[in-house]
């Protein structure tokens, strides 16, 4: 068993999400959203790098000897499956490993809107699931891609990096490619997909114009695209899209889509009551005629107040979700206060009144308009 499991076992252990190394500080773990230290020393170089060099293969070390970052999965002693990235700064190297739970999620389970639940039934067209690092994006794909395994008949293709959930064929065939292991990059694994009889096609992430460009192909000829980008919003979504591609493109990007992006869903993890656990707050914008032309017209901002009104499509901001999610008493208020657009609705939830902006801190209210 190599040395480095004993700090993965203690974090599987507490229920930690990731296990951080890095040397000149103890090893970390992060529990439901805050990074805490171990009873540990502080890590030093050449141990830290001996801990590293006994997981990795020949060509994984050669790789990262190379100058590069590596990432990869990894399975430990004890069954626990890892999705690693090691790094060098400037003391030395360092290392996160991301705890991946050994059974696969159900969608049924995991608390999220209904309608995330109905979109597994599209035949074609793109859904994006967004988020910062760490809100669970890959949880929520892996339990989209378990239900069509388990409703449907389809030939599934899942690109990523590394692979996290492993999926066992059921009514479904699912075939997991991982990027620098089967495909070369995230495109060359879209252009090759689409040869291979898909009907899913689930891109870990579309990085880049290419791969935008790939993935929306594929969406337009037929195939469900599953995909997730780097974004906080339903707006923020569409704008970094229309951005990746070159200006000459713009109207076929913003004509895309319109006409075959479904939905986007957007996550954070908010910690629960009690602070054991975190629920995952989604807005979800479902594509309609009006954002459709909104998207056109180049109108992106007004999008909002189109999601605010839609919630008898399955629609719903941030806010929105983080006023029901108190309501329901799911989720902590002060940790969602820290994360509404709008923190005045969620002032009178807050219990630590030191986040509270002071009175000469906060804004004048706004006159009201008058009338001509």
């Amino acid at each position: 068993m190599a040395r480095i499991d004993a700090f993965l076992k203690l974090g599987a252990q507490q229920g930690c999400s990731d296990v951080h190394l890095a040397v000149g500080v103890p090893p970390m773990l992060r529990m439901q959203g805050d990074l805490l230290p171990i009873k540990f020393r502080e890590l030093r170089a050449a141990e830290l790098e001996g801990y590293i060099t006994e997981i990795l293969s020949r060509s994984q070390a050669e790789h990262f000897g190379t100058g590069h970052d590596l990432d990869f999965s990894y399975v430990s002693g004890d069954g626990g499956r890892f999705r690693v990235n090691v790094f060098r700064k400037d003391t030395g190297i360092g290392a996160t490993f991301r705890a991946i739970p050994s059974q696969v999620p159900q969608l049924e389970k995991m608390g999220l809107p209904a309608i995330i639940t109905k979109l597994c039934d599209f035949h074609q067209g793109m859904i994006l699931v967004t988020g910062s690092t760490g809100t669970g994006k890959s949880t929520t794909l892996a339990a989209m891609i378990n239900h069509l395994n388990e409703s449907r008949k389809l030939n599934i293709i899942s690109l990523e990096d590394p692979i996290e959930f492993v999926h066992r064929s059921k009514h479904s065939q699912v075939i997991q490619r991982e990027l620098g292991t089967h495909i070369p990059s995230f495109a060359e694994g879209v252009r090759a997909a689409m040869r291979e009889d898909p009907d899913v096609i689930l891109v870990g992430e579309l990085r880049d114009a290419e791969t935008i460009s790939m993935a929306m192909t594929a969406a337009e000829t037929g195939h469900l695209v599953l995909g997730t980008l780097h974004t906080t919003s339903a707006v923020k979504t569409i704008d970094r899209i229309i951005d990746a591609l070159p200006i000459e493109e713009r109207e076929q990007t913003k004509s895309f889509l319109a006409q075959s992006l479904l939905a986007v869903v957007t996550q954070v993890l908010v910690k629960t009551p009690d602070a054991r656990g975190r629920k995952a707050i989604c807005e979800v914008l479902m594509m309609t005629r009006a954002i459709a032309k909104l998207i056109q017209t180049e109108q992106t901002h007004q999008i909002p107040s189109q999601l605010q009104m839609g919630r008898d499509l399955g629609m719903q901001l941030f806010d929105q979700a983080l006023l029901a999610a108190i309501s329901a008493r799911e989720i902590d208020p002060d940790d969602a206060y820290s994360y509404a657009s709008d923190k005045r609705p969620f002032q009178k939830y807050v219990t630590d009144t030191t986040m509270l902006p002071k009175l000469a801190d906060s804004p004048p209210a706004a006159s009201p308009a008058s009338v001509a």
